[in-house]
């Protein structure tokens, strides 16, 4: 892991990317600690799996329903008039 000042991040930072591009990772650091860290963005992310509840479908009254039994489980006048 290479170390580089906040100053030479700054001036260099496209050249930066690319390096952490090609793999490899980047600490930056301000009065020599460390304050930042570039890591390519593949270590970073793990696959997510979409679609776990395929088939499911939402009513179209999904914001509605059983608003008038939760409504009068507070004792909520609906102000509908319903």
């Amino acid at each position: 892991m290479k170390s580089v000042t906040v100053r030479y991040a700054k001036t260099h930072f496209p050249r930066i990317v690319e390096r952490v591009r090609a793999g490899e990772e980047v600490t930056i650091v301000k009065a020599g600690q460390p304050v930042a860290r570039l890591v390519p963005i593949k270590d970073v992310l793990k696959p997510v799996a979409i679609g776990g509840l395929g088939g499911v479908t939402v009513p179209d009254d999904f914001n509605t329903m059983f608003e008038t039994e939760v409504e009068g489980l507070f004792g909520i006048a609906n102000p509908n008039g319903a």
